[in-house]
């Protein structure tokens, strides 16, 4: 993806701290148009906002981020989708990237894994926080 503007990211976590935590690692070279506390109004926001990417939890208010990335998927939105959750673990990863994730970072590696994770969506390819509870559950669904 190449352009003039920074990346365009919308940023949905039901912890106020984490959104601000996310928000600081962020190089400025991308854009945070707006943040959520909970899905409910992820659609208009994606509308209004045509974000490069969604950094979403998983674990959220109401609705799963796991469900909001499907219904996204079924109205036909392509916005790259990068899980930032606590489950360091396969059943959740499997879940995320059936409803159409395109990257998974575990919180307890923030810090050290979401630029890298940007980037590697940006670029089309796929990130998985490289944790233990995670290596290469996926090598042979690919």
């Amino acid at each position: 993806m190449k352009s003039d503007r920074p990346p365009k990211i919308l940023l949905v976590d039901d912890h106020p701290a984490v959104l601000r935590q996310t928000i600081s690692l962020l190089p400025q070279d991308y854009e945070v148009v707006e943040t959520l506390e909970s899905g409910f109004g992820l659609k208009a926001a994606v509308s209004r906002h045509e974000p490069d990417l969604i950094v979403m939890d998983i674990t959220l208010p109401g609705v799963s981020g796991i469900e909001l990335a499907l219904r996204l998927r079924q109205s036909g939105y392509s916005t790259k989708i990068v899980f930032l959750t606590v489950h360091c673990d396969t059943d959740y990863a499997r879940e995320a990237f059936a409803a159409g994730a395109n990257g998974y970072v575990v919180k307890a590696r923030l810090a050290s894994d979401l630029v890298p994770a940007l980037q590697a969506v940006l670029a089309g390819k796929r990130f998985i926080s490289p944790c233990a509870e995670l290596k290469g559950w996926d090598d042979a669904e690919q």
